[in-house]
């Protein structure tokens, strides 16, 4: 009997561009005998099912159709829910008379249900439910014209949306609005996840995201080798496992935070507790001499000196295990003196923030170590602009890879992370919006420090970091997303790194 793709509530970690989905398609289609149209069939079930348990009052229901089969989807959703005794409206966006194959005779077969369909000419005012089936994954121009009026319209409605496939608009392989794209309340995404829904524009576009397999054989996905690996904390964290009974600060290694300039000793002190909140067994701060008594006060756990030059930087170089610099270090002679002196050393390292600008004007490849650019720094790293950087994260974080080497974790909306094997880059799925606050990759910095002299690999080491970092912000985010402060990661850095049971 052959196996297919189970139907389950957890969303897989397999990534892929659009092209990829379309020749899974076909191999269901060609390879296994499967119909367009039952697909079609299937499609529009799943997410006439989901529109039920997600909207289950909502009795009027608008649904935007292109010509095309994400289109078709749409008709298929309308009849069912006129079967159901709902007041449906279809208003198609584009040229009907163009529609063939598939999409027509869904179209069809929603009329012989006693179905109609209009140009769309604007929205109704009142509505319960959108439904977005205007575009599928085939989108490479800009939108415009009448299609980007539509979107416009959809973005202006005050009803919730529903998405077919992906929200149309959005680039399925970079998350790049197209012109326009629709923000929807849920997604549901069929056959596989295309890798764009999960960076940059892509998460404020899809909303909630909901997957369905259409039942396919799971043969079919030997054929693609997936683009991207979807990451998350409830994956990352069983590679977690309790401390043993006899263990000791010393067997869980030494971070060294080189960081915090004149008048920017919070950067690094947030990168240490972060750390040791993370599990390091010790963790120092080499920090300007005028604060560095102050951090002892403030966090008497961190051990903090202050640094004057590399002979001070030195001894404690030897002590760490793993070196994390850049939080708060500014670009001074003192910060350039700092970071050349750890960049003489063999020793694994975390570089972000000013770091990152210091390394940008004379940048070097290295194997061991981890870079955390926001898009910013990326840009400034590579010599482009952010607006080049947002155009493609996956690119990007490519180009930054092979240049500099080791691993690199581009921040933003789905961290990208990308250490330049064979393996699929990672793209982090947990988050939320009220990370945009300050500190926040000064935590992250430490949490990857933190994880690096406990043994993981620089790998691992970003994959678990930035997974358990967005982790904890969601969690901090139960009593709010505005108000999000980095220190509020902290306890939930703690709870989320300590295996229950």
């Amino acid at each position: 009997m052959m196996r297919t793709m189970p139907a389950t509530d957890q969303l897989p970690h397999a990534l892929y561009r659009a092209e990829q989905v379309r020749n899974l398609d076909r191999a269901a289609i060609e390879g296994q005998g499967i119909p367009g149209l039952t697909l079609m069939e299937r499609a529009g079930s799943a997410a006439f099912q989901l529109m039920g348990r997600l909207w289950p009052s909502a009795d009027d229901i608008t649904l935007l159709c292109g010509i095309g089969n994400n289109g078709g989807d749409g008709y298929v959703v309308a009849r069912l829910a006129l079967e159901k005794g709902l007041k449906v409206r279809v208003l198609v966006v584009g040229d009907p008379t163009r529609m063939k194959g598939d999409a027509l005779a869904s179209a069809e077969a929603y009329q012989r249900a006693g179905g109609e369909y209009y140009r769309f000419e604007g929205l109704p005012r009142q509505t319960d439910l959108i439904i977005d089936g205007v575009f599928g994954t085939g989108l490479e121009r800009e939108v415009a014209g009448r299609w980007r009026e539509a979107l416009e319209a959809v973005n202006g409605h005050t009803a919730p949306v529903l998405a077919l496939d992906i929200p149309s608009g959005l680039h399925s392989d970079t998350g790049r609005i197209m012109g326009e794209a629709v923000r929807a309340q849920a997604t549901i995404s069929f056959i596989g996840l295309k890798q764009g829904m999960f960076t940059g524009d892509g998460p404020t576009c899809c909303g909630d995201i909901h997957f369905d397999a259409l039942a396919v054989p799971a043969v079919i996905y030997s054929e693609e080798i997936l683009s991207a690996r979807r990451l998350e904390w409830a994956q990352q964290s069983t590679t977690l496992s309790p401390r043993p009974g006899a263990a000791h600060k010393g067997d869980f290694g030494h971070l060294l935070v080189v960081g915090g300039s004149a008048g920017f000793s919070g950067a690094a002190r947030l990168a240490g507790e972060a750390g040791a909140r993370a599990g390091a067994g010790l963790v120092s701060i080499a920090t300007h001499p005028g604060h560095a008594a102050l951090l002892d006060v403030a966090c008497p756990e961190l051990m903090c000196r202050g640094v004057e030059s590399a002979d001070d930087l030195g001894p404690l170089l030897e002590r760490a295990d793993a070196i994390a610099i850049g939080p708060g270090l500014a670009q001074t002679d003192w910060s350039r003196t700092l970071l050349e002196t750890v960049l003489e050393t063999k020793k694994t390292l975390v570089v972000d923030a000013d770091a990152l600008n210091l390394l940008a004007a004379a940048p070097r490849h290295r194997d061991n170590w981890v870079l955390t650019p926001h898009p910013g720094e990326a840009a400034r790293m590579l010599g482009c602009k952010p607006l080049d950087i947002m155009s493609d994260r996956f690119d990007a974080a490519a180009r930054l890879q092979e240049k500099y080497g080791g691993v690199t974790v581009l921040k933003g909306a789905g961290t990208l992370v990308n250490d330049g094997t064979s393996r699929p880059p990672g793209v982090c799925s947990d988050g939320n919006p009220g990370m945009a606050s300050g500190g926040m990759g000064d935590t992250l910095t430490g949490i990857i420090g933190g994880l690096m002299v406990q043994g993981f690999s620089p790998d691992s080491a970003a994959e678990m970091g930035v997974c358990l970092h967005a982790a904890a912000a969601d969690a901090a985010a139960r009593n709010g997303e505005r108000g999000l402060m980095a220190g509020d990661l902290l306890p939930e850095i703690r709870r989320l790194i300590n295996p229950e049971g």
